[in-house]
This record gives structure tokens, C-alpha cells and sequence, in this order.
């Protein structure tokens, strides 16, 4: 049975608070997934000043003015806060990970040991951090939200050329918009990258519930990553588009339930079904009662259950045959 990776990305719920990262790393063990992921930036490297926030940012942070360069300020981790939430995450048993947006955190992350890059859909055009990050040759999880093919292609190219090998590589399928309307999250698309690449694949969700995580599970996604939050009325810019504690640990239940049940491919009858082929199916009954001499026809002879007697794939064979003794109605027949 293949074990989904589950990636709880905190993101910035913490709204720049230890107190309530440590309250979300909390429920992500509750829940039961594999990475608690954070996301690691210095604002003054991340974006301009005058850099301007999203709709769905100015929808749910509730702050005035049209800055995103405010807005993120507000959420930064220092690097005393990472130190901390490492230990936290080590005490819970919890893996610690995080996203970097910009070269200083890059480095500062390689600085932590954690051997594992997440590339966030922002940042797959971004040369010089593609570059840095594949200088380390270590595992890269690549989301592709306002990508299309021949977006994954260049950046997979430039990873690979600095040192990451094919087998590192996991490429994500995902939308960037908070939330992702249903009829725009494409998850055959999973398929479509699976094919030109080569690679494992897996799904980042920004749609509203579980659904769709579950359902890319089924569609053979190794890894999914899904925002959460302790309170989607808490104000902050991805809290709308993230599921509360109990979201997901049902959605960390439903996939774990969805691996077993994806089984090996191999049709067959299993061990927990095998005594239901006698109650469920069909065996040759006398349709009325036959005398010892007589004919076995289309009319003295009918299928009902058990299946304890002679399959009715066997039908043509036992017509016309005589009958070796006698029969009372709905007896099984016996060759």
C-alpha cells in the first residue's frame, strides 16, 4: 500500500504569532500528517513597495490600504521563531518544513538541514532562486499553479541542469486562486504531467473542503498539500481558502482510507468477499418436479440462489442431459 505524503501548510496562519503556530503544528499532529510547512521570507526582499496586494488578499486580510509589503511584514518568521517551532515540531514528532520566497531565506533553510525544497507556483520562473535551490541537490517539491507545460518543462530543465536528478523531482499540480472554483481545478491534468515528465505527481489544493485532495489521492497523487487554519474567520490573506482542525484530520482519514482502498490493480476475488459467492450467486434448480428418466429442458429447469450447485454458465451443457433420478421443485440439479 502506497503512503500519501500530507502536507499541512500553515503558510502564514500564525498571523506572525509563535504562540499560534505552535497551536497549529498542535493540530496538524492531531491530524495525523506527515509535514507541518510554514513559509519562510524577508519582506524587504520579497516584493516592492509598491507591490499591491490581490483581490482575495484585500478581501480577507481586512486591512486598509492596497500594500503588500504591510501585509506580509505583519507575518514574518524570525529566525529565533524557526529555531523554536524546529524544536516544537521535533518534541510533537512532527516533520518541520517551509517554503522560502526569497535567496537570503534560501539560504538561511539550507542552514537548517532540512534536505527537502518545496517551489512554490510563484517562484517557478525565477532563475536565480531555481538555480540556488538546485545547487543543493536535494529532493524538490515543484507547484505549478499558473503554469502551463511548457512552464514545468523550463523550470524542470533548469533544476535538473544544476544537479537535481529525475528521481528527486515531484511535480504538484495546483491553481492559484484562493479559492480555486471546482470547474478550474483540471485534475487530469496530473495525468497530462505525469506523462511529459516522468515523475512522481501529486496535488496542492486551494479549493473550499476535501474533495478534491481525496479524490486526487485516488488519482494516484504521492503527495498533497492543503492550507489549514485554526479559525477560517481569523483575518490574514489564506485563512478563507483553509481548512479548520477538524477538516483535516477527516481529510487525513479519507486519504488513508482511499489508499488502502486503491489496492494493487489486479482484479481478483479478495478474502473478505470469497464467502458471499455462494449467497450471492446462482446455481440450476428444478423449475418443477422431474421424474427419474426425464429430459432436462428449457422449461423444467430454472437459476435461483444458493450458488452451492452447478453454475448456470453451464447452462447448454446440462440441457438435453437425462435425469438420474428424481427432483422436487427448486431441488439442486446434479450431474
Amino acid at each position: 500500500m502506497k503512503h500519501t505524503i500530507i502536507i499541512a501548510e500553515a503558510g502564514v496562519n500564525h498571523n506572525g504569532s509563535i504562540e499560534l503556530a505552535k497551536q497549529l503544528v498542535d493540530k496538524a499532529v492531531e491530524a495525523g500528517v506527515d509535514y507541518i510547512k510554514f513559509q519562510t521570507f524577508k519582506t524587504e526582499k520579497l516584493v516592492s513597495k509598491s507591490a499591491r496586494m490581490a483581490s482575495y488578499q484585500k478581501a480577507n486580510t481586512g486591512m486598509e490600504g492596497n500594500s503588500q509589503f504591510t501585509m506580509l511584514k505583519r507575518l514574518e518568521l524570525t529566525p529565533a521563531q524557526h529555531e523554536e517551532l524546529i524544536a516544537y515540531c521535533k518534541e510533537k514528532g512532527i516533520k518541520f518544513f517551509s517554503t522560502a520566497f526569497d535567496l537570503d531565506s534560501v539560504e538561511y533553510l539550507h542552514s537548517l538541514n532540512l534536505n527537502l525544497w518545496k517551489i512554490p507556483s510563484g517562484e517557478i520562473t525565477n532563475y536565480p532562486y531555481l538555480r540556488k535551490i538546485a545547487g543543493y541537490h536535494e529532493p524538490v517539491i515543484l507547484s505549478t499553479g499558473m503554469c502551463e507545460l511548457s512552464d514545468i518543462e523550463a523550470a524542470v530543465k533548469v533544476i535538473m541542469e544544476f544537479g537535481v536528478k529525475k528521481e528527486q523531482i515531484t511535480i504538484l499540480h495546483c491553481n492559484t486562486e484562493y479559492p480555486t472554483p471546482y470547474q478550474d481545478v483540471n485534475l487530469k491534468a496530473m495525468d497530462a504531467i505525469r506523462e511529459k515528465f516522468g515523475v512522481e505527481v501529486g496535488y496542492s489544493d486551494h479549493t473550499k473542503g476535501i474533495e478534491v485532495p481525496i479524490a486526487a489521492v485516488a488519482m494516484g497523487a504521492t503527495v498533497i498539500e492543503k492550507h489549514f487554519t485554526l479559525d477560517r474567520d481569523m483575518e490574514g490573506p489564506d485563512h478563507k481558502a483553509s481548512l479548520e482542525p477538524d477538516e483535516l484530520k477527516a481529510m487525513v482519514s479519507a486519504i488513508r482510507n482511499i489508499e488502502q482502498a486503491a489496492g494493487d490493480g489486479v482484479k481478483k476475488v479478495t478474502d473478505s468477499e470469497r464467502g458471499n459467492i455462494c449467497v450471492a450467486r446462482k446455481s440450476i434448480v428444478a423449475a418443477c418436479a422431474i421424474r427419474k428418466g426425464e429430459v432436462f429442458t428449457e422449461e423444467n429447469l430454472t437459476v435461483k440462489r444458493p450458488g452451492t450447485g452447478i453454475s448456470p454458465m453451464r447452462w447448454a451443457e446440462v440441457l438435453g442431459q437425462i435425469s438420474t433420478r428424481d427432483y422436487s421443485e427448486e431441488e439442486l440439479i446434479e450431474l
